[in-house]
């Protein structure tokens, strides 16, 4: 009798996954994130990643990280954690898991908070000393928010776009 495959990937792999690779759209130089929302289905019921918002062009804004506030890419990005949030597929978010690739910032923690978002999966919390996520993790903590950094032992994960492949 055949056995099922051994070497499958886990749910939080898979959605971590999906986040990473909605990431691949942003058209930031320096910073790439993404965000995948799930819910207790673990259905996708939104995705996003780090950009401008709709209707403003990727070459008339800048990318700048340092200089004038208006001259840098700050007051115009929309984070990934904002954008899954916003595009979801109209569903309540109430109860769902998001997956980030970076730990959200504070204005990203209230709109999971505010959206019913019940726990958070991260990849990585580089910024962890920073005051902004010091506050995520009070927020989160008032609000009984869970978060957690991904558990995994898998270094990279392949896509092909080889039709031999499949």
């Amino acid at each position: 009798m055949l056995k099922k495959r051994q070497n499958y990937i886990s749910w939080d792999e898979y959605f971590m996954g999906v986040a990473l690779l909605s990431a691949m759209r942003s058209k930031d130089p320096s910073t790439q994130v993404g965000a995948c929302i799930v819910n207790n289905k673990n259905k996708i019921v939104g995705a996003g990643y780090n950009g401008l918002p709709m209707g403003c062009d990727d070459d008339e804004f800048p990318w700048e990280k340092q200089g004038g506030f208006l001259d840098t890419k700050y007051p115009y990005i929309c984070h990934a954690e904002l954008n899954a949030i916003l595009n979801n597929i109209g569903m309540d978010l109430k109860d769902c898991k998001i997956y980030t690739a970076l730990f959200p910032c504070n204005e990203c923690t209230k709109a999971i908070i505010q959206s019913g978002i019940r726990e958070v999966i991260y990849l990585s919390d580089k910024y962890e000393g920073n005051d902004i996520f010091k506050a995520s993790k009070i927020m989160l903590d008032k609000a009984a928010v869970k978060y957690r950094k991904v558990s995994t032992k898998l270094v990279n994960l392949t896509l092909s776009f080889n039709e031999g492949d499949v």
